[in-house]
């Protein structure tokens, strides 16, 4: 489509709006003959502006003109809603603002321009202004699921946890759906928040929220252990760990090297190997795979390892798995043999570090770090670790 023909679709609008108000202005005498004020010079303006191929000007002149009245609100209600569509919010801000400011409106009319400015607000960036107006819908008890929609939403943005903790259980009344999870994540931010404070006591009132709100949130045992890893209570840390693997056995990659921690510190590596080993026979996964490799490795030499991945690999095979048991085997090859083995290793390595390690359900957004909130899709709790075939 060529510009003026977008112009005039652009005009369609202001225009029709100001036919109706012209016809408005007619006058039926009583003998049925039709007699009309004089035309506003203003619209002669307008329509100048149309022709000179000015449309900025020419919309200002036309909304200038068209008077606000219960049969026109509908109308300015839609021009603010399309300027701030095509990212004019300056504009939309200015029609809300003049909507709200008229006498004549009635409560539920005020209460739609008041809702549409707080979203003007909020394109622009002026949270503290779309959150009053919010606020108020919200203490007028109108337009609720979309006011605190917008709020929990300006809340996340702040990092004002406790008030989108609020907002997140009073929209789950008005809307009947369960927000638990959401809300357990809050938590956990605040739970994160005072570990980085120290603050313990804190720590562990949040975390305890987050799983009374959302039993299976993961996030909650993992602020869990390392707090209780922190103030010196390891077997407690361990504990939290190992919960995580009936709470989702896809984030066992995530409590592999903490928990070796752990039982090195209690002297209990054994116990350690035995555990890793149910993992592995359970559900696979590469993480624990690789650990039990290099505790044998440890203890039994490079042989042994060697033996017990390439058995290994037999039925769960992996990119990672192929590039460790290389890492053995390359350490005693010779001559073409040993040079093939190095170009397989660095393969393999490139490989696994343009793979992504994680990657969220709901979008596909892939990332080499856990983000518990995903950065593309804005949705909490839908980023897992990538397992690995």
């Amino acid at each position: 489509m060529i510009p003026n023909e977008i112009n005039l679709l652009w005009f369609l609008l202001p225009v029709a709006a100001l036919s109706g108000w012209l016809i408005g202005q007619c006058k039926v005498n009583p003998k049925g003959s039709r007699s009309s004020t004089l035309i506003d010079p203003e619209y002669f303006k307008g329509l100048n502006y149309v022709l000179n191929q000015q449309p900025d000007k020419a919309i200002e002149v036309f909304i200038r003109m068209l008077e606000v009245d219960s049969e026109t609100v509908e109308t300015h209600l839609a021009l603010g809603n399309l300027f701030r569509r095509r990212g004019e919010v300056d504009r939309a801000i200015r029609i809300h603002q003049n909507l709200i400011a008229r006498p004549s409106l009635d409560r539920k009319q005020r209460a739609f321009a008041s809702l549409e400015l707080g979203m003007d607000y909020m394109s622009s960036g002026l949270l503290d202004r779309a959150e009053t107006l919010f606020l108020e819908l919200v203490e007028s008890n109108l337009h609720l699921n979309q006011a605190c929609t917008e709020l929990l939403e300006i809340y996340q943005q702040e990092k004002d946890w406790e008030n989108a903790i609020k907002i997140a259980r009073k929209l789950e009344t008005i809307s009947g759906e369960k927000l638990n999870s959401i809300i357990a994540q809050f938590y956990c931010e605040c739970a994160d928040s005072a570990l980085v404070d120290g603050n313990m006591r804190v720590v562990k009132d949040n975390v305890r929220q987050a799983i009374s709100s959302y039993p299976n949130c993961v996030r909650a045992s993992l602020i869990e252990a390392q707090m209780y890893q922190r103030i010196g209570k390891v077997k407690l840390a361990i504990k939290s760990y190992k919960s995580i693997e009936s709470q989702d056995s896809d984030f066992i990659t995530e409590i592999i090297v903490p928990l070796y921690d752990c039982y090195r510190e209690l002297d209990c590596i054994d116990e350690y190997i035995e555990y890793l080993k149910m993992l592995v026979n359970i559900y696979g996964g590469i993480s624990p795979l690789l650990m039990l490799t290099e505790l044998i490795a440890e203890r039994e030499g490079k042989d042994a390892a060697k033996r017990f991945i390439s058995n290994e690999l037999k039925t769960k095979p992996s990119i990672k798995g192929v590039d460790r048991m290389v890492e053995y085997v390359i350490s005693k090859s010779e001559g073409e043999i040993h040079d093939y083995l190095k170009i397989i290793k660095i393969l393999t390595a490139k490989l696994i570090e343009i793979r992504a390690m994680y990657k969220c359900n709901n979008c596909g957004f892939d990332a080499k770090q856990l983000h518990w909130l995903c950065l593309s899709c804005k949705n909490w709790d839908t980023v897992k670790p990538v397992l690995e075939l």
